[in-house]
């Protein structure tokens, strides 16, 4: 999928509200000249012919192609803000997109049943990616946000030295979606990085799991409901998804709970963790204790906990982002008619910025605990570093930091 390909792609409407007040070339950072674009485009050109692709289709698409400033902006951009988890949860789950979901569920019931018999997905997970994704469609007719796939990743590709050989790989595969004729140019759009329609495939996921599920001929995610959610249910199946299981739920932890064993990775029975003394956040009946499950604390000790199910891996996969997968499982929860989360956020607290995380890294590094570099993200081996250094501090080990702990770290000897 897109997002799992490309993780700081959220969505389509958080991205380019940004974009609105992109620079101008000139004052993008690293922005090549235009006669270095031209240059690039040409080596674009020359690379499809090899690929067997039409000259002609190829001349069309890049012999007026100009590049994009705002899209090599968007690439170039660092947050300087780093939104809290329950921010981004609250700002997308909101009742008007529950009721919108349920609609969509209602309206498209039919072709959401023939769905979950061909691939075993859980309609409400489909919608809710979809929700999350482009408010179910909605932001696919505002011209503002949606852009030209092709111009967006010959940009990239030309532009983003960083990542140049992904773009061009993607660039390959947009092309070819058009040589077979599932699209034509004018209606091949998507966001900034090229993630297309209504669930955001990146060229290189639409070519290997898009299916043409309405039988038209044609795997047409951008004009067919039915091949978008089916386009999705496919990836999801292709990349693990368990049929029949959900991905987790919120637990209430006991006292004196040791966090350390809130890791997200080690897995273990549910019925292991209720003899933990864990208990289900909505009081719900488990009918399969052997279910294995990993608890996760995204807000630390003073936020909710969560089991969290194989399944929710694959909503990852989608988006490597926890606050993405974990929205879209929410709002999945909401859409089948469950309450929201029980146990309140830690709103006092603020996340690090991703300079901060940097500094966080290198503190915890300089200690001698393994961050797994210093990246400027949070991710697994960081959070099992904080927990050792809490640890170490006689703090309590939950994985979770904030400017507080870090300016612990760095003052203590």
């Amino acid at each position: 999928m897109g997002a799992a390909q490309f993780a700081l792609l959220l969505s389509l409407a958080l991205v380019v509200p940004a974009l609105a007040q992109a620079p101008s070339p000139d004052s993008t950072p690293g922005a090549p000249g235009p006669e270095a674009y031209a240059a690039c485009f040409n080596d674009l050109a020359a690379l499809a012919a090899t690929r067997g692709i039409d000259r002609g289709l190829i001349g069309a698409q890049f012999d007026k192609l100009q590049p994009d400033p705002a899209v090599l902006a968007a690439a170039n951009r660092q947050a300087e803000f780093v939104r809290p988890i329950w921010e981004y949860i609250e700002a997308t789950v909101t009742d008007a997109r529950i009721g919108a979901g349920q609609a969509k569920l209602a309206e498209w019931a039919p072709s959401l049943d023939a769905i979950e018999r061909s691939y075993g997905v859980d309609r409400h997970v489909l919608v809710a990616i979809w929700g999350v994704e482009s408010t179910y469609g909605a932001v696919l007719d505002d011209t503002a946000i949606v852009k030209p796939v092709i111009r967006s990743l010959a940009t990239l590709a030309c532009g983003d030295t960083n990542r140049a050989a992904y773009w061009r790989d993607e660039l390959m595969a947009a092309i070819a979606i058009l040589a077979k004729g599932d699209i034509t140019p004018e209606r091949m759009t998507g966001s900034w990085a090229g993630a297309m329609s209504h669930t955001q495939f990146m060229p290189m996921t639409y070519r290997d799991h898009a299916v043409d599920f309405d039988g038209d001929g044609r795997r047409d995610i951008w004009g067919s409901i039915p091949d978008a959610l089916a386009s999705t249910a496919s990836y999801l199946r292709n990349v693990g998804w368990r049929a029949g299981e959900g991905w987790g739920f919120e637990v209430l932890l006991p006292s004196g709970f040791d966090y350390r064993l809130a890791d997200e990775s080690t897995e273990r029975p549910l019925s292991e963790w209720l003899e933990l003394g864990l208990r289900t956040g909505d009081g719900r009946t488990l009918a399969d204790t052997q279910v294995r499950a990993a608890l996760a604390l995204p807000a630390g000790a003073d936020g909710p906990a969560f089991l969290l199910q194989p399944n929710f891996r694959m909503i990852l996969r989608y988006n490597t982002a926890l606050s993405y997968a974990l929205t879209v499982a929410h709002l999945s929860d909401r859409l089948r008619g469950l309450g929201g989360i029980a146990r309140d956020w830690p709103r006092q607290k603020r996340p690090l910025t991703p300079d901060e995380i940097r500094d966080l890294q290198g503190k915890l590094t300089e200690r001698g605990f393994d961050a797994g570099g210093i990246d400027g993200k949070m991710g697994p081996k960081t959070r099992a570093a904080i927990r050792s250094f809490q640890a170490s501090a006689d703090l309590t080990p939950d994985g979770f930091a904030d400017a507080a702990l870090l300016a612990r770290l760095v003052a203590k000897p």
